[in-house]
């Protein structure tokens, strides 16, 4: 049972960010009510993101400081239009660099990993996605950086934004992807279009969080005082099932914190753009209701983590002329850190969405009204079990979470989905 005593510890991430949220209040205070000037919320933010990473990861914040220092120096140096190539290759070398590292100590010496190492490691991640966003803007000519040499004032206030974007404390630990032109915009406007008092939404999202933890508690409790017995289909089905609820709730209590720690300072609320929610969300990677919900794959694909995946989308996907798919799920594979479980995880899931258009495309014409809706059912409890085998394939990384995926019947469903797949194609019925 010693799985179910480490899924504890990850509360450690919620209470790191939450006692951010004082901090995010403060900003948002002094900012609304103008006495924080623009270079100053520039400061703030920077500022606390490098108080947060030395006192939340020690020694290995400097994982953190280097990856900035080296995109700076590259900014400065690089012409735009090849800047997003060195940008994008120094990053991923040294975030596999740390990955590589981990798995060496684990595997090879067996022995324990700092949890504060994983925490930087995490959050380098977090910060590759945001750097790499960036150097995308500055190639596409989307973001346009002049830098006066001869005054190193001018220098420092165009440096300033970059930093505070990349080490900025409401996004360090986590959070949902914010580009660099609406977090400029963001900062610039909140004196002067303040928006509406974040209070009460950070206070809903916190109780919403609550309520998670609870059902994440209750899960755990049953899975912990539950037989395991794998000869019984059902039960064993169900048992997985349970278990990989219970690691997709947690990362929906990280992603509802970050929301509230990025609310709290003010961000999320966009009022020039009709669409926008007016309860913060905006910046969100994912509502708990709206991704449970799916019944197909590529929905849930789209749903999970969504700025994640749009940033993949934009980096990998719309890139590649051959095998967009593919090779965007193994990009996210390298991106998570190339785990033998991650391997598995994501070529499933690159495999089962290819399946999920195919055979759309190939029944749904064909059904009745009754039919769809026995179809969506049916299509929901397919996703929900080829889910769970993608989340314990990723999440317990080695073999221990292949192996309980072959002793129960809940690994077939990924297996017919595929052979579907693979039977249509030959047929040629799509």
């Amino acid at each position: 049972m010693g799985l179910m005593s480490s899924l504890w510890e990850q509360h450690q991430f919620l209470m790191h960010q939450c006692f951010s949220l004082p901090f995010a209040f403060l900003f948002y205070i002094l900012a609304k009510r103008g006495y924080l000037g623009l270079s100053y919320r520039y400061l703030f933010v920077s500022v606390g993101g490098c108080i947060l990473a030395v006192v939340t990861m020690g020694v290995y914040s400097l994982l953190l400081f280097t990856s900035t220092s080296v995109f700076i120096l590259l900014v400065c140096s690089v012409d735009f239009r090849h800047v997003h190539t060195w940008v994008f290759a120094v990053q991923m070398l040294w975030q596999t660099f740390w990955h590589l590292l981990i798995q060496y100590r684990e595997y090879y010496l067996h022995e324990p990993v700092s949890i504060r190492l994983f925490l930087a490691v995490s959050s380098l991640m977090l910060l590759t996605q945001r750097i790499t966003s960036l150097s995308m803007d500055l190639q596409e000519k989307r973001v346009v950086l002049t830098f006066n040499a001869s005054s190193k004032s001018n220098a420092c206030v165009m440096l300033l934004p970059l930093i505070s974007y990349i080490l900025n404390f409401t996004t360090l630990l986590g959070g949902p992807l914010c580009s660099y032109r609406h977090f400029v915009s963001l900062m610039a406007g909140i004196s002067l279009h303040a928006p509406p008092n974040p209070l009460g939404v950070v206070l809903l999202k916190l109780m919403q969080i609550i309520l998670l933890e609870c059902i994440k508690f209750y899960f755990v409790y049953l899975l912990k005082h539950s037989y395991y017995d794998s000869s019984s289909s059902i039960y064993g089905v169900l048992w997985v099932w349970g278990l990989a609820l219970v690691f997709r709730i947690q990362y929906y209590s990280h992603w509802r914190i970050s929301e509230c720690l990025n609310n709290a300072a003010g961000f999320g609320f966009l009022e020039k753009e009709p669409e926008d929610s007016p309860d913060g969300c905006k910046l969100s990677d994912g509502d708990f209701c709206t991704i449970e919900a799916s019944s197909r794959m590529s929905e849930f694909a789209r749903r999970w983590n969504a700025t994640t995946a749009s940033w993949l989308r934009r980096l990998v996907y719309i890139r590649c002329k051959r095998f967009p798919l593919f090779m965007t799920f193994s990009f996210s594979l390298w991106w998570h850190g190339c785990h033998l479980g991650h391997f598995v995880g994501m070529w499933t899931w690159a495999a089962t969405v290819k399946a999920d258009y195919h055979i759309h495309r190939y029944l749904h014409p064909k059904l009745s009204s009754t039919q769809s809706k026995i179809y969506s059912c049916l299509g929901w409890i397919n996703t929900q079990m080829i889910v769970a085998c993608i989340v314990i394939a990723v999440e317990l990384r080695d073999m221990s979470g292949l192996r309980l995926l072959s002793i129960t019947y809940i690994g077939l469903f990924p297996l017919l989905n595929t052979m579907l797949l693979f039977i249509l194609l030959k047929l040629n019925k799509v």
